[in-house]
């Protein structure tokens, strides 16, 4: 899991890294609003941990400028208030969770694998469906127009992370993390599973829903949905 630290405090920084690193995350730290709004707007990560007091700016509007930016990746607010004021004013400048501080790093940990797994879909087994195309997760069954697809495990995951965030187009980079994990994949790996991908989905129909961004990534979306 790849997630951001905008905290000002070293040694809760330091404490971070170490708890969370040896779980399996990858830790990007930043020290200040600004720089913190840097590392998000030119990263993907799959959550941020955010101080309510930092120096230059508050936290609540940091995450407002997240949120009017368009990104949506998920919030956890670290802060030393505890008010129900100080949650409802979070909440609806854009904050996910809270955690007060001092906390457990247990806590931490459960709370920012939850965020994600909301935020990725992962709790709910309800089924996928764009345009004609339809994924059942519980069965891992694939159906276009009532034609049934079947699918290699890679391709299918891949099928998966699409439509759950369609018609967002998904980065490569982000695709690649959510499949491989920290192991990034030889160049044309991702291509040659997005390839049997179309090929299942696409190209024994008269209208494709796979598309390629060049030099970002792909998306699903319905002919429809699609705005050039």
């Amino acid at each position: 899991m790849y997630i951001l630290v905008i905290e000002d405090n070293p040694d809760l920084v330091a404490n971070l890294y170490d708890c969370l690193e040896p779980r399996g995350y990858v830790v990007d730290a930043a020290y200040d609003a600004r720089s913190g709004l840097r590392f998000a707007h030119d990263n993907d990560y799959d959550a941020i941990v955010l101080d309510l007091m930092l120096p230059d700016m508050d936290g609540g509007e940091v995450c407002s400028r997240l949120r009017d930016a368009g990104l949506d990746t998920p919030v956890l607010m670290l802060t030393a208030r505890d008010t129900l004021d100080d949650k409802l004013e979070g909440f609806a400048r854009g904050t996910d969770d809270y955690l007060v501080k001092p906390f457990a790093m247990q806590e931490l940990d459960v709370r920012l694998q939850a965020l994600v797994k909301r935020a990725r879909g992962e709790h709910s087994h309800e089924s996928l469906r764009v345009g004609d195309l339809v994924y059942d997760p519980r069965t891992l069954r694939v159906e276009r127009g009532g034609t049934v697809i079947s699918l290699p495990p890679i391709p299918l995951k891949i099928l998966a992370l699409l439509m759950r965030q369609s018609p967002r187009v998904v980065p490569r980079r982000e695709i690649e993390r959510r499949i491989w994990g920290n192991i990034r994949p030889e160049s044309d790996v991702l291509r040659a599973h997005i390839s049997v991908l179309r090929a299942a989905i696409d190209r024994p129909f008269n209208n494709a829903l796979l598309r390629t961004v060049h030099g970002i990534g792909y998306q699903i979306v319905a002919v429809d949905e699609i705005q050039d």
